[in-house]
């Protein structure tokens, strides 16, 4: 055989046994896992899976358990199209539950092997978040109810008389009358409890607060006490809620009664996990008023004395989720450090902390096994979505639990990000991650495209997303660029807080800066460079609009376009307010300094603006005022309008013509140059 012949062939066998492009079908096929719950008895994970249904154009979800000991995972629900938060009881032969499977939401438990399902709760106000009291007497859940009523009946007959009434009209005579995606309505989000075994329902927290309040980053904020007495939970009682970030901790008896404050911050705090043994009460919290983006600090505190410290005061990094050990004298939590996440370790009276997992991901939802001996978390990473994991709390190679999605990695190519540090603004070190892309070969250039992040206190890292996917991009044929400019988390609190009244000052020099830095990498084409961002990373975008001519196409998602009109329209006060220290009539000259709107004659790239209409933290209006501008000044412009969603493309159908639109917007301006 001739060697001619033989490297024909290898070439052929490459070809065909290579992976294909991860395109955005790909990603709408990975099962995504969440919520995992150790049992009492250390011998099993219930966790949720939730699938996606393109045709249907839902996400149904299903609970599955796994053996901790190894195996496959199972999946022990079937009924219905949501059936998730499972909470194991104290003996682990039952698991609580929320289903829709009866036609509403509400509270369900099965044997732990999915069998012998019954409906507990049949609220007309539906329930959800339930936990189960370490005695097993009890369940505590949320339902959103009318304030002034005190039985089920009444709000019953409230739900249809609102449903029949022809008036749709709203009045409202205080601010934050709408959040996120809706409407204040006329109910509030309560804490109740009742008996395990089903019964009468208690409100908890009667009165016109949503308890626990409002919260993007999915955490639990309330917890029951280890002798079932006491409920601890989360609420803010200041008066103008659109400019307060002021939420603390409260505690009332299980069967209901007065209510008792036990912090007096006036910043947040969030996320109480009672100790083991009861003794100590950990939580997150944050010292300076109105700054969403403060440090997170953890906070212990003696119950029986009231006696409170602060073991992470010195550490330059933000506490994410907290685990107490079984003996109750340590606790872990997650820290995100420069893209990555870490777990550590601490005593709860102080002392030193030590990493007992780290890696190339992020970490979270970390529980000890009852003997304290095996930590079960999630971690994904920028090539790799979230499985289940259990590592040795002593240290040692982690285990991956879960392999719900290997079939997808056999069929699809994802490859690993790289680093990179340029030197920004005023010298500091910038921080970017980059992926080359699918079929990358060194001696080709490619097109790049910059991924500007939203907060703008975020961050790019070593993480899985569902909606701005770097390894779709990248299989598109992108060289993809992430910067972490100045304001990104995970990198000091300082740099953080130096974006605060300076949006479009370092963090655009920075930017810049990484631009400079891969337009002299032999594999990037420095013609063919694009860029696109959402929220502020869409704010960003806007900016440079009107600074630079650098990029080929932009594409501004959700992107603040005018400062003094965002004032007006957005919800979350407190936000502007902090980053740029005034109101639009209190210091109109801050507002105009960094308003892209101001520099619109100077337009000149072809852009694509994406708004949803339900985006009430960045209105519907930034939208459409960028893309009047971008028309009136001649510059190619294109709309594309979510009517159904808000500040994120969440229906499956939506967002695969949202990664379609957004590919054939920036390939159709960074095309190869004609030959």
């Amino acid at each position: 055989m001739s060697r001619l012949l033989l490297l024909s062939l290898a070439a052929a066998f490459t070809l065909g046994a290579q992976k294909l492009p991860f395109d955005a079908q790909a990603l709408l096929s990975l099962a995504r896992i969440g919520d995992p719950q150790v049992s009492p008895d250390g011998k099993t994970v219930a966790f949720t899976v939730q699938t996606i249904d393109v045709p249907a154009n839902t996400k149904p979800v299903q609970i599955y358990v796994v053996p901790l000991s190894g195996g496959a995972p199972r999946q022990i629900t079937h009924e219905g199209s949501s059936n998730t938060n499972p909470r194991w009881s104290p003996d682990s032969k039952m698991i609580y539950f929320v289903s829709n499977r009866s036609g509403s939401s509400q509270i369900w438990s099965m044997d732990a092997s999915g069998g012998s399902a019954r409906q507990l709760t049949s609220l007309s106000t539906e329930a959800d978040g339930v936990l189960v009291s370490p005695d097993g007497k009890n369940l505590v859940f949320t339902s959103e109810v009318y304030p002034e009523c005190t039985d089920d009946a009444c709000n019953k007959r409230k739900i249809e008389d609102e449903r029949a009434s022809k008036v749709k009209a709203r009045t409202y005579t205080s601010l934050l009358y709408r959040h996120w995606t809706q409407w204040q309505g006329a109910r509030r989000k309560h804490l109740m409890s009742m008996p395990a075994t089903g019964g009468a329902v208690k409100d908890l927290t009667p009165g016109s607060r949503d308890v626990p309040p409002f919260s993007l980053d999915g955490g639990r904020d309330y917890a029951i006490s280890p002798d079932g007495a006491e409920v601890c939970f989360v609420m803010n009682t200041d008066e103008d809620l659109a400019t307060s970030t002021n939420s603390d901790l409260y505690v009332v008896p299980i069967g209901g009664g007065e209510t008792r404050k036990i912090t007096s911050n006036p910043a947040a705090d969030n996320g109480p996990v009672y100790s083991p043994d009861g003794k100590y009460l950990a939580w997150r919290a944050q010292s300076r008023a109105g700054y969403e983006s403060d440090r997170w600090r953890l906070i212990v505190m003696e119950r029986a004395t009231g006696k409170v410290n602060n073991p992470t005061e010195t550490l330059d990094r933000s506490v994410g989720s907290i685990a107490w050990t079984p003996d109750s004298t340590r606790l872990v939590f997650a820290m995100e450090d420069r893209g990555r996440s870490v777990f550590q370790m601490i005593p709860a009276t102080g002392g030193g902390a030590r990493t007992i997992v780290s890696g190339a991901s992020q970490l979270d939802d970390p529980q000890f096994t009852p003997d304290g001996k095996t930590l079960v978390y999630t971690a994904h990473s920028g090539s790799h979505p979230a499985e289940i994991y259990s590592a040795a709390s002593a240290g040692g190679a982690p285990t991956e639990m879960t392999h719900l999605n290997d079939a997808v990695f056999e069929k699809y190519h994802l490859g690993a990000l790289e680093e990179f540090e340029v030197e920004g603004a005023e010298k500091a070190r910038v921080s970017t991650f980059l992926l080359k892309p699918y079929g990358f070969q060194a001696n080709k250039k490619y097109p790049v495209l910059f991924l500007i992040h939203g907060g703008p206190q975020g961050a790019w890292g070593e993480s899985w997303t569902y909606r701005w996917n770097a390894q779709v991009f990248a299989a598109a044929g992108y060289v993809v660029v992430m910067p972490n400019p100045r304001g990104s988390t995970g990198y000091g609190q300082r740099f953080t807080d130096e974006i605060n009244g300076d949006w479009g000052g370092k963090a655009a020099d920075d930017i810049m800066a990484v631009a400079d830095y891969v337009a002299k990498q032999p594999y990037a084409d420095a013609n063919r460079m694009a860029a696109a961002g959402g929220s502020y990373g869409g704010y960003m975008v806007n900016w440079l609009l009107g600074h630079t001519v650098r990029f080929k196409a932009f594409v501004s998602h959700a992107g603040v376009y005018d400062l003094r009109s965002m004032f007006g329209e957005t919800e979350e006060l407190w936000f502007p307010l902090w980053e740029f220290r005034n109101t639009p009539w209190g210091d109109p000259e801050m507002y105009a300094k960094w308003s892209p709107s101001f520099y619109a004659k100077e337009f000149r790239t072809p852009t694509l603006v994406i708004h949803g209409e339900l985006d009430f933290r960045v209105p519907f209006g930034q939208g459409l005022q960028l893309f009047t501008a971008l028309k009136m000044n001649k510059v190619p412009a294109k709309l594309l309008v979510f009517p159904d969603e808000g500040h994120w493309i969440q229906k499956p159908q939506n967002s695969l013509l949202w990664y379609r639109t957004f590919l054939d917007w920036i390939g159709e301006w960074t095309k190869p140059p004609a030959k």
